[in-house]
């Protein structure tokens, strides 16, 4: 398809606004955008419309282009509809797509509204990605309005969209005479210090901006700051992407104006309208700007030409002596900035840039600590090392400028990581995990070789028993070999006889934490066909024996692959009943509903975007429109109390999992304190009175001890999938580690305090093989975080679980098999864990991103085979998803059809009466090993870029689940990858716009979200006078390194979800999105 290539440089705001395949989404769409000549400002995940609004006005951009989940897009849209005009910026198009939950009719009320354009997936289908792309960019294809005169007046009085089309019309449309013109016009102020700041590509120098830009408005408290971002244009195609905002926390505050440049035709670091734009921006009533350059080589000094100080910032790989000569910045630079300070050989290269600055300004003999040259790590919340060079920064404008800001921050202070994740020593424990699997598989096929030549000499002696000589010569040559099987093998090999007995009887006992269990072993057809529940090998070959006990063996037995239970608990099959809608009450009564005939009540909660972001319920549209949409509203521990009502969480057969990362502790939190408050009022019923101190903490220790359940909480795969992060991810971790710690001293058994998860990351795009690579690896990035905190790995290792994607590829089959042995080698073997640490339990969810919105029957048939896959492998846990949930949430009718998919093939289907139907298949056991050796070779792929975190900082994760899901995609366009009713085999006779907007819509009515700010309010109003007190203790616990989870125990007895989120940002900072 012809690329449309605009006439007028075109800029338009992409944004999602919320999370995982949204944010790939509009990931791939802007990378089309740029590539077809668009300058595209990227704002991440999660936007506000305020936020998009005010940057789209601030870029003077000409489109806006968002991705939208379902619930609350109706209000998000037109929100953004509204504000735009209430800024006098309805020239500025707006663009949507959110897959299919967004229904004809709803796009028909949007479009007459005054939205643009809404693509529905059909849309997607006839234009294909670059169609879609080209129909925006023609539309945004106008000179943005200027009005010279007036732009001129209301810029004096620092009218941001008067800044904004100035720049834009010195940027594109002026001829130097009338930029002459338009100086006279101004009126500068000379003094107005600029600060330019430059420096390598990737050395942070946007995330130091954005930090120096929090301390500015933390410190100065009556000055406003510019910011002027430049980044190259890409000379192949002229688009670019100007990826500095992205970064920027602190800037949505009315002291702060940002605007991007991109270079065009300058070739060089800066924009060569970068002069005219600072005079606009001094004539505008600011006091202080900053220009940050696009990334520069060694030889580059031009921001020295128009800012009157300058910072240069680099990383210690620049920091060779030989580089150091090289860098025409150290001779020219105020301030000289070597970040990521905590990056192998920081402090050496600190002393050879000291040295090369001396030599520069022939400073010998001065105390070489006293020059501007600063170490920080712009990445760490509130960093010493950027607090001593926010300091000499305003001394050097005090000093300069006349300005009288006092700041106490030390001046000679150096960065020193302060929450240290994987220590040094243990920076490849990746390469240390995958060498570990793979001797233990050299081990396996040495022992079953020579178990082999053994079972040979042994069928040679019995047929020659006669020949003494050759019988003796035989003997000695088996004592001799059999000297060579180690101690396990040989105990593995004179088991198997008696094993084979006890899998060929009708019954069979084994133990569960000291408990005997008594099963039946045998199911019999209708037939009369006796159908064993684990089939047992036929093997004769002592060598395939021992392959098969050390790669395989029975379920129960290490190393797991076939199931890490020997047989599934009666009565208790892994459905798990999800829900999540509306108000506490609503969701409350699904799960009565969804549960009434189970005697296990398994129940998984999804929650709104409102509290996955850690916010409370207000009237904000954009707000106000996700309340209870998706997923259920819950922002106190009252509703926590109501979600839940009527259900004994202590009871055995209980066990409550809840899907929620960013704010899981505090979530969390409240969720203990409902199981507690409910034995507490049993207490109270039986008793009389209420219990004393003493009586209530007995209370709390035995209910903690037996509470069931999972919280995901997994704050590593939130960001590579780009979900809900909203603490800085160290500060995340941490939290992390302080529940694990909780549950360790609390003897907390039962509940798994983290749900190590895939799921997000299929759904963000990635491949099943990388899907399982990220996720194992993810996991054992915690087990080392947590024996670095001193923890022991069999106090923790039972408390983490795994959460996976199942989807229709090959490898979904053996998924669970190759996690569980992967997990117990490395555990047994590595880390010399017990039984049970080594045992991986899982939960699947089969696939969101196989529910198409096209035939949406047909999503039962996938999700079936799915499910079926899962059962297969002996997932713990399973949740189907509905056959709806492409277009909404799940409905009555279409949660009862999934649930009925699991019964139907737990109950019905013959073969399920088995419970390894895997085992045994010659295919099952060469995926087995070609999985695993892929996610062997991508764990060193993690190691080689610094492990997780450090392919982290990298963005290697998300930018390679974006290049398997834009492959996905262009597979799908294509019809290459044929997916059923989406791409062939299509309905003659497709569903009528009516047929599709009489579908039913499971969505929170107006009296719910009403409902929900009223309770808010109640709560709030309950607790004014405890909750500033308590909100104060835990911030207190968070700076001086106390566990912050112990304190929020107490907190969410007083304060609301969105209370103590912001609390938490004041001590641990707001999480930093990435490009």
């Amino acid at each position: 398809m012809t690329v449309y290539k605009p006439k007028h440089p075109v800029r338009i705001v992409t944004a999602s606004s919320l999370f995982d395949g949204h944010d790939a989404s509009i990931n791939i769409m802007r990378r089309i955008m740029q590539a077809s000549g668009a300058e595209v400002i990227h704002l991440g995940h999660n936007r506000s419309v305020e936020e998009v609004v005010q940057a789209a006005i601030q870029e003077d951009a000409q489109g806006i282009a968002v991705s939208s989940y379902q619930g609350g897009h109706m209000e998000y849209f037109k929100y953004m509809v509204d504000l735009l005009k209430e800024y006098g910026a309805d020239h500025i198009h707006v663009f949507g797509g959110g897959g299919g939950v967004i229904i004809p009719k709803e796009i028909k009320e949007l479009h007459d509204y005054g939205v643009s354009w809404i693509f529905s997936p059909e849309d997607g289908r006839k234009m294909g990605l670059q169609g879609m792309i080209n129909e925006v960019l023609k539309r945004c294809d106008f000179p943005t309005p200027v009005d010279l005169e007036k732009d001129v007046e209301n810029l004096h009085d620092g009218d941001r969209k008067a800044i904004a089309r100035l720049i834009s019309y010195v940027e594109n449309t002026a001829t130097e005479e009338e930029k002459e013109a338009l100086r006279a016009k101004l009126r500068l102020n000379k003094k107005i210090p600029v600060l330019g700041i430059t420096g390598t590509g990737g050395a942070g120098k946007s995330s130091l901006t954005d930090e120096l830009v929090r301390r500015f408005l933390n410190e100065v408290p009556d000055k406003k700051i510019a910011i002027l971002s430049i980044d190259p244009t890409k000379r192949k195609t002229g688009g670019a992407l100007l990826g500095d905002r992205i970064r920027m926390n602190a800037i949505f505050n009315n002291r702060v104006y940002m605007r991007s440049l991109a270079t065009r035709s300058s070739r060089s670091e800066l924009s060569n309208a970068i002069q005219d734009a600072i005079d606009v921006v001094k004539a505008s009533g600011f006091d202080f700007i900053i220009v940050e350059t696009s990334g520069i080589g060694q030889g580059d000094a031009a921001i020295t030409e128009v800012t009157d100080l300058s910072m240069y910032v680099m990383t210690s790989e620049y920091g060779a002596p030989t580089q150091l000569e090289k860098i025409d910045m150290i001779d020219y630079a105020d301030f000289i900035v070597i970040n990521k300070f905590e990056q192998k050989g920081a402090e050496d290269a600190l002393n050879q840039v000291r040295k090369q600055y001396e030599r520069s300004r022939m400073l010998f003999k001065q105390d070489k600590e006293k020059f501007p040259v600063f170490g920080t790590i712009a990445s760490q919340f509130n960093d010493a090392g950027t607090n001593a060079l926010f300091a000499s920064l305003m001394d050097t404008i005090n000093e300069r400028y006349g300005w009288d800001v006092q700041v106490d921050f030390d001046r000679h202070k150096l960065a020193e990581k302060q929450n240290l994740i994987i220590p040094a020593e243990r920076r490849y424990y990746l390469r240390e995990i995958a060498e570990t699997v793979r001797n233990y598989h050299e081990k396996a096929e040495k022992q079953s070789e020579i178990a082999s030549k053994l079972y040979q000499l042994d069928g040679a002696m019995k047929t020659l028993e006669d020949d003494e000589n050759t019988a003796e010569t035989l003997k000695q040559t088996f004592e001799q070999l059999e000297k060579e099987l180690d101690a396990e093998a040989k105990e593995k090999l004179e088991s198997w006889d008696e094993l084979q007995k006890k899998y060929k009887q009708d019954k069979l006992s084994y133990k569960v934490r000291n408990k005997e269990i008594e099963v039946e072993i045998q199911t019999e057809s209708l037939a009369g066909t006796k159908i064993p529940k684990v089939a047992f090998p036929k093997y004769k070959d002592w060598g395939e024996r021992l392959r098969w006990m050390m790669k395989e063996n029975v379920p129960g037995a290490f190393p797991y692959t076939a199931g890490v239970f020997p047989f599934k608990r009666k009565g208790e099959d892994p459905t798990r009943q999800f829900a999540g809608e509306g108000t506490p009450e609503r969701t409350n009564r699904r799960f009565h509903y969804l549960s009434r005939n189970d005697e296990a009540k398994r129940l998984s909660t999804a929650f709104d975007s409102v509290t996955l972001y850690g916010e409370d319920p207000q009237y904000r549209p954009d707000i106000y429109g996700k309340i209870g949409e998706s997923g259920v509203n819950v922002c106190t521990l009252e509703d926590m109390k109501k979600l839940y009502k009527g259900f004994d969480l202590t009871d055995p057969k209980t066990s409550v999992s809840m899907t929620i990362n960013g704010p899981a502790p505090i979530i969390l939190a409240m969720f203990f304190n409902t199981a507690i408050d409910q034995q507490v009022e049993k207490f109270e019923k039986q008793h009389g009175r209420k219990p004393t101190e003493e009586e209530y903490e007995k209370i709390k220790a035995e209910t903690l001890s037996v509470v069931r359940g999972t919280v995901q909480a997994d704050i590593l795969k939130e960001d590579q999938g780009q979900n809900t992060c909203i603490f800085s991810t160290e500060f995340a971790l941490r939290m992390m580690g302080d529940i694990q710690e909780y549950f360790i001293e609390n003897n907390v058994r039962n509940y798994y305090s983290v749900s190590i998860s895939g799921y997000h990351i299929a759904e963000a795009g990635a491949n099943p093989i990388t899907q399982l690579a990220f996720t194992l690896a993810n996991g054992f990035t915690y087990v080392e975080y947590y024996l670095s905190r001193g923890m022991d790995i069999n106090d923790f290792a039972p408390n983490l679980s795994f959460f996976f994607s199942n989807g229709l590829d090959p490898e979904y089959t053996v998924i669970g098999r190759v996690a569980r042995r992967i997990w117990a080698i490395v555990m047994r073997e590595k880390y010399g864990a017990n039984e049970r640490s080594q045992k991986l339990k899982y939960h699947i969810q089969t696939s969101g991103r196989s529910l198409h919105a096209q035939e949406i029957d047909f999503n039962d048939i996938r999700t079936t085979l799915q499910a079926l896959l899962a059962i297969q492998d002996n997932t713990n846990s399973l949740h189907t998803n509905a056959y709806d949930e492409a277009i909404t949430t799940p409905t009555e009718e279409s949660v009862r059809r999934a649930m009925a998919i699991q019964m139907i093939i737990n109950k019905e289907f013959g073969w399920t009466k088995n419970e390894n139907p895997l085992q045994g298949s010659f295919l099952i056991e060469e995926l087995t090993d070609l999985v695993e050796e892929a996610v062997l070779q991508e764990f060193e792929r993690l190691n080689d870029r610094g492990g997780v975190l450090g392919a982290m900082e990298r963005q290697y994760q998300r930018g390679k689940i974006q290049e398997e899901s834009l492959y996905y995609e262009q597979k799908k366009h294509s019809g290459e990858l044929p997916i059923i009713g989406v791409n062939t085999y299509l309905n003659p006779n497709p569903p009528s716009e009516e047929e599709i907007n009489s579908m039913e819509l499971a969505r929170a009515t107006k009296e719910e979200k009403e409902h929900q700010i009223q309770a808010l309010k109640a709560f709030q109003e309950k607790h004014k006078d405890e909750a500033e007190e308590a909100l104060n203790r835990l911030k207190k616990v968070a700076a001086s390194g106390g566990n912050i989870f112990a304190e929020l125990m107490e907190t969410v007895k007083v304060a609301s979800l969105g209370q103590i989120t912001k609390a938490l940002y004041e001590v641990g900072g707001q999480y930093r999105r990435n490009m």
